[in-house]
């Protein structure tokens, strides 16, 4: 479906950063590893260096090597139900979480966006993995069409990938965490969890 599959793996690997359609709203994303591009999306967004980025993937298991094991049972059993779809968990990361990445906290936010092209991306990308955040400036409302990602960002960043007819729904991920086995809603957004 997506062309530039190869001019977007460049990209990325070239310390670039994408705009991408996600089920919520656009994204920014780069190579969790590269510490370069993280910083250009904070400049990007003028975001405030205390406020991390999340990991977002395709499939939960390329997420696995980020976290710290044994994840929460509470957690499975959330993914089992939500992933694919509008939820972010905040876990404990591994040591293979950069801590440029999540402004040196213990945990690391992961979500698996439910939507085609952001799939077909992390497919053909290396590691499968990118650290994202919205497609905005800070204080600003997310893009929520292709339009508006060129728009808002669209000269600051290497690519905005189109969407290809998959359109962001406008409403925010829930972001949920853990405390003494119980679970913490940090953000009440599109998946209510009872």
């Amino acid at each position: 479906m997506i062309e530039n599959l190869e001019k977007i793996n460049n990209i990325l690997i070239n310390d670039g950063v994408i705009a991408f359609v996600t089920d919520t709203v656009w994204g920014l994303g780069c190579l969790p590893s590269s510490e370069r591009a993280v910083k250009k999306i904070y400049e990007i967004k003028h975001r405030d260096g205390k406020k991390p980025l999340i990991l977002m993937s395709d499939e939960f298991y390329n997420l696995f090597d980020y976290l710290k094991q044994p994840i929460p049972k509470e957690a499975q059993k959330l993914i089992k139900k939500h992933f694919p779809g509008a939820l972010t968990l905040v876990l404990e990361k591994s040591e293979k979480t950069p801590d440029f990445i999540t402004s040196s906290m213990p945990t690391v936010g992961v979500r698996i966006p439910d939507n085609k092209v952001f799939a077909e991306i992390c497919r053909n990308i290396e590691g499968r993995v990118l650290a994202t955040t919205s497609a905005n400036i800070s204080g600003e409302p997310p893009a929520l069409t292709y339009d508006e990602a060129v728009k808002y960002i669209g000269d600051k960043v290497d690519l905005v990938v189109r969407d290809y007819g998959y359109s962001a729904a406008g409403r925010a991920s829930t972001v949920a965490g853990f405390k003494d086995n119980g679970v913490v809603i940090y953000r009440q957004g599109d998946v209510e969890i009872c």
